[in-house]
């Protein structure tokens, strides 16, 4: 697995399975031209904010999508943008890549999304049939590997409106639209574990059924500070809560990395971790990533950070060149 920054991750499988869960290579925002918020960004039906809210993405994107030469599946959790990628659906629809099914059958690389996400990459022009819609229950099997959806709890996607303008659906007094439309959870079936994907789920007390329901060694979190007035991303409770429920052998926290306003402090999980661990019995620990790091399951189960390689592994081993050795 590597971390894309954001959600973004890309995993491989003994059986030469490539597929990646919310590529975004966008960089943000560029500027906050006149400073205000469009009226109908979910943030405003959230909060009734207008003032541009200061996400400036602090990571830059790590892969050139157009370098990518095969992927056997593209999936998004949802529909916001820094979720999906019009570069990658280019790259992969302009190449022909192809994979194969389960039963050997060779068919041209699937985009694998609640209908929302079908609707915009039809938009960006993926052919609709190479396109598999998918709702809380459903599975798709690339290879050696096997695609659960499952339910999303991604409450800032039921604020989320068609339109971003005047025009926006008004939603006060009605009852939310079906989150199955519009985002889904995944459990990524692998010979070398299950992977639970959780998109940008907020904290859910149904986290703890699919903990019962399926066997998961390694779970995402979509990690951030909220700021005064925005409820959007698990802080390090939530992170911590859903492990115990999903029964996981290993948390990863990710998308504190991206946005400038939402930057949080793993740490927090660790003392809170350390805190909790005997006394409630943690079956679990988390993992620190770095953007563009990998994590290879189960060889790595057991650490909780990564760090880029720091090389010179091979000193000594050839002759110096130093006038003597008290300069060392």
């Amino acid at each position: 697995m590597w971390w894309l920054g954001c959600v973004g991750m890309w995993f491989k499988t003994p059986g030469g399975a490539n597929i990646t869960v919310d590529f975004w290579a966008g960089n943000g925002k560029r500027s906050h031209g006149d400073g205000k918020m469009k009226v109908g960004h979910q943030m405003a039906n959230m909060a009734g904010v207008r003032a541009m809210q200061p996400n400036l993405r602090n990571v830059p994107f790590v892969i050139d999508p157009f370098k990518i030469q095969g992927l056997d599946a593209v999936l998004a959790t949802h529909l916001h943008q820094d979720h999906m990628s019009a570069e990658l659906a280019a790259q992969v629809v302009n190449t022909g890549m192809t994979t194969t099914t389960a039963d050997g059958k060779t068919i041209p690389t699937p985009f694998i999304g609640p209908a929302k996400c079908v609707d915009i990459w039809v938009g960006w022009g993926v052919p609709r049939e190479q396109c598999i819609v998918v709702k809380p229950g459903d599975s798709v099997k690339i290879k050696d590997i096997e695609i659960v959806a499952l339910d999303a709890f991604d409450r800032t996607i039921l604020v989320t409106t068609d339109s971003t303008g005047a025009d926006r659906e008004e939603l006060y007094g009605k009852c939310p639209l079906d989150m199955d439309e519009k985002a889904v959870n995944y459990l990524i079936k692998t010979p070398g574990g299950n992977i639970y994907h959780s998109g940008d789920s907020h904290y859910s007390i149904y986290f703890a059924k699919h903990g019962k329901d399926y066997d998961i060694d390694v779970a995402t979190a979509a990690f951030g500070l909220n700021p005064v007035g925005i409820q959007d991303k698990m802080e390090c409770t939530d992170v911590l809560r859903m492990a115990e429920a999903l029964n996981c052998k290993v948390v990863i926290p990710i998308h504190h990395d991206v946005w400038s306003n939402f930057q949080a402090d793993v740490n927090e999980i660790k003392v809170i971790w350390e805190m909790r661990k005997d006394r409630l019995d943690y079956k679990f620990h988390p993992f620190f990533w770095e953007v563009g790091g990998h994590y290879v399951y189960p060889d790595d189960k057991d650490k909780m950070a990564y760090h880029h390689d720091r090389g010179f592994h091979d000193c000594f081993e050839y002759p110096q060149n130093v006038p003597f050795r008290s300069v060392l």
